[in-house]
């Protein structure tokens, strides 16, 4: 085998390797990333704000579209008149 063929062997090892390995979830660590207690702690606040605010947009949207259902009909009765 010359030098060729062991460099392309080589690289292609890597690259399967690498394709195997992210296809498996493997990869850093959240420990490893930097990631504290502290911080996942805030990360789970966080998602449950933004999902308290997602619930209250949704009711507000509703709020909405009734009102201005309910002014279509109070338009409409003005109009039979």
């Amino acid at each position: 085998m010359n030098q060729f063929e062991m460099i392309v062997l080589i690289v292609a090892i890597v690259m399967i390797a690498s394709v195997a390995k992210a296809r498996m979830g493997g990869g850093r660590r959240r420990h490893e990333v930097g990631e504290s207690p502290e911080t996942s702690a805030e990360n789970q606040r966080l998602k449950q704000e933004v999902r308290a605010l997602h619930e209250r947009i949704a009711v507000l949207e509703r709020i909405t579209v009734e009102k201005e259902n309910s002014l279509e009909r109070e338009i409409e009765k003005l109009r039979d008149r």
